[in-house]
């Protein structure tokens, strides 16, 4: 009986890690936007896993340049969760020109970039590609934003 109370001691102690595979943490998220035919906002965010952050305005912001800031664990998790069923399985994904069965023109995009130990991986949307087929991609990508501190960066009116 003692023994068997040491090997599942023991089989208890065996890291996590160990027991079962899971996918690569991801360090950080690159969210970036693109111009549009007015007034939207172009900017980037990185955000890493240890709650570091970076935004940089470039047009149509309230703060134009590079501003560091802190997330916290919990916001970190969201944006990761939010975004994460958009994640590409690997490499790169496109909706935009050839990609679209129809295409409106003059609208801004996003882009999302996730970067883990295993690599690189990207997706790119422009908001006019089939924007009724791709209304909850489009959705998902407006809200991620509002999932970070950047109202001051950003402007509260935009």
């Amino acid at each position: 009986m003692n023994k068997a109370l040491i090997l599942f001691a023991a089989a208890l102690a065996v890291p996590a890690a160990a027991q079962s595979p899971t996918r690569s943490p991801t360090r950080s998220i690159t969210y970036e936007t693109g111009p549009c035919f007015g007034r939207c906002p172009v900017y980037s965010v990185t955000v890493y896993s240890n709650g570091r952050a970076t935004f940089t305005g470039r047009r149509f912001t309230a703060v134009e340049g590079t501003r560091e800031f802190r997330v916290s664990p919990g916001t970190w998790r969201a944006l990761a969760r939010h975004l994460e069923p958009v994640r590409p399985q690997r490499g790169d994904i496109r909706y935009s020109g050839d990609r679209c069965r129809s295409m409106a023109t003059d609208l801004p995009s996003a882009s999302v970039t996730w970067h883990d130990p295993d690599g690189r991986r990207s997706l790119y949307f422009y908001y006019g590609c089939d924007m009724q087929r791709n209304r909850a991609l489009a959705d998902r990508l407006r809200r991620a934003p509002d999932l970070l501190p950047l109202g001051d960066f950003i402007g509260r009116s935009r």
